[in-house]
């Protein structure tokens, strides 16, 4: 989908700037470009489809719904599902989470989705099948889809509402207004004006988040070598998950452009529930998602998230090791 962008950024960085596609500084800067561009145009397009799905799903009734009816946790359970099937890094899945948020479904079912839908999606799964096989595979993507169910339910019974962010709570408050004063049907012609400037305020207003965030994991990109993490997460170290959970949390990547260097790491002999863990520590708990979450959510509130999901990842990991 983005070839095309590779290839003008690529011409950018090492025809235009003289950049060599070897050096540290070269692969910094692409990664730099390319993440900054692909991303904002992903907010924009993310932030407009749910603006017309907002315009028109039902959501109050799902609202509604979701609050009168125990449900047992299969509302996490779902949410974490829907998570697991839409191809977003934790960078694009922000304007899915501010969707969900000004929508009204409760913040616990809302953080279920976040959790997965970062570590699981299908490019991911096509690559683990070839990688590792099918078996390791299914434990994956139902241990993926488990946590974020798990972290989902315990965020949401901890009532955390009051500590999003002073902007997410005007957003909530302006989208009640909107659904108490709505004037009837409109026509998507008539919604498509307000719809496409709410996505470029949206975007707007967290474009620094983005290329903080981007140019942090642009450093890690170019100037930390592979070989740096591996020589602390061997398989005889007892602490080698939670370690490699720590070291993959500076990091950016999604799952499938972190895949290859699990793959490296697991042929060098690290543990593969000590990979997978540093995996998801880099697609679900990286330094560029926590700047972008600061624009929805208040520090502690992405402490306790943070400390939510890499307690449930060390956990997994270990669980991955004992099983495989």
């Amino acid at each position: 989908m983005f070839d095309w962008l590779d290839h003008l950024i690529a011409l950018l960085v090492y025809d235009t700037i003289g950049l060599s596609s070897e050096s540290r500084w070269g692969h910094a800067l692409h990664f730099f470009f390319y993440d900054s561009i692909k991303i904002l145009l992903l907010l924009f397009l993310i932030t407009f489809l749910m603006g017309i799905v907002n315009s028109y799903f039902p959501i109050d009734r799902i609202r509604a719904f979701l609050s009168r009816n125990k449900l047992y946790g299969a509302e996490y359970l779902m949410a974490s599902t829907f998570g697991a099937i839409t191809p977003f890094c934790s960078c694009s899945s922000v304007p899915l989470f501010i969707g969900f948020v000004k929508g009204g479904i409760p913040l616990g079912v809302t953080f279920a989705f976040l959790i997965t839908s970062p570590l699981v999606n299908e490019v991911a799964i096509a690559m683990f099948i070839g990688m590792f096989g099918l078996k390791t595979t299914l434990i994956y993507v139902a241990s993926g889809i488990l946590l974020g169910t798990l972290g989902g339910y315990v965020l949401g019974r901890l009532k955390l509402e009051p500590l999003l962010s002073d902007w997410t709570q005007g957003v909530m408050h302006q989208a009640q207004e909107e659904e108490a004063f709505s004037e009837g049907r409109r026509t998507f012609s008539q919604r498509l004006p307000e719809i496409t400037r709410e996505a470029f305020g949206i975007v707007k207003s967290v474009v620094l988040y983005v290329l903080i965030g981007i140019g942090i994991g642009a450093a890690m990109h170019g100037f930390i070598p592979t070989g740096f993490f591996e020589q602390y997460i061997s398989k005889g170290n007892p602490f080698a998950v939670p370690i490699a959970v720590i070291l993959g949390v500076p990091m950016y990547s999604n799952a499938a452009g972190v895949l290859p260097i699990i793959q490296v790491m697991v042929q060098k002999g690290v543990p593969l529930g000590t990979a997978i863990a540093f995996m998801m520590a880099v697609v679900g708990l990286s330094l560029p998602e926590g700047t972008l979450l600061k624009k929805v959510m208040s520090w502690k509130l992405i402490a306790i998230f943070f400390g939510t999901i890499t307690f449930l990842i060390i956990v997994s990991g270990y669980l991955f090791n004992l099983i495989l």
